[in-house]
C-alpha cells in the first residue's frame, strides 16, 4: 500500500505553476498521479506526445484551449482528457489559480517539466 501526501514530495517547478509528483512511474501503479496548480493570469501551450492525460478541476478555473480555438471552459468538478496527445493551451483565469488532479498514463517518471516558448507546445 502507498500512502503519500503533497507535503511528502517535493513540487517540481513545470513551467507556468508546480506539480506535486503523488504517484510516478517508480511506483509500478500503470499510471501517475500529480496535484497540478497553474498560477492566474498565465497561458501554456502544451502537449504530451508519450501521455495520455486526464485533469480533473477540484478549484479555480480556467479553460482549455484546442488548437484550433475552440475554448473549453473549466470549473470545480470538471474534468478534461487529452485522449488523443492534443496540442492545447491550458489557461488559468486571470484572479485566481487553478487547482488540477491530473492522471497520466503511462506514468510519467516524475521530474518532466515544461519548455514554455512563444514558438510552439511544449512536449514531453
Amino acid at each position: 500500500m502507498i500512502i503519500r501526501s503533497v507535503d511528502d514530495v517535493v513540487p517540481v517547478q513545470w513551467g507556468n505553476g508546480t506539480s506535486h509528483r503523488l504517484l510516478t512511474q517508480a511506483d509500478e501503479m500503470g499510471f501517475a498521479v500529480a496535484v497540478t496548480l497553474v498560477r492566474a493570469g498565465t497561458t501554456s501551450a502544451l502537449q504530451y506526445r508519450n501521455h495520455l492525460e486526464a485533469c480533473f478541476c477540484v478549484a479555480g478555473s480556467g479553460e482549455v484551449v484546442e488548437k484550433d480555438g475552440t475554448h473549453h471552459k473549466i470549473l470545480p468538478g470538471m474534468i478534461y482528457a487529452l485522449d488523443q496527445h492534443d496540442p492545447h493551451y491550458l489557461v488559468a483565469s486571470d484572479d485566481e489559480d487553478l487547482h488540477l488532479i491530473s492522471v497520466f498514463n503511462p506514468p510519467i517518471v516524475g521530474n518532466e517539466k515544461h519548455t514554455l516558448s512563444e514558438d510552439g507546445f511544449s512536449q514531453y
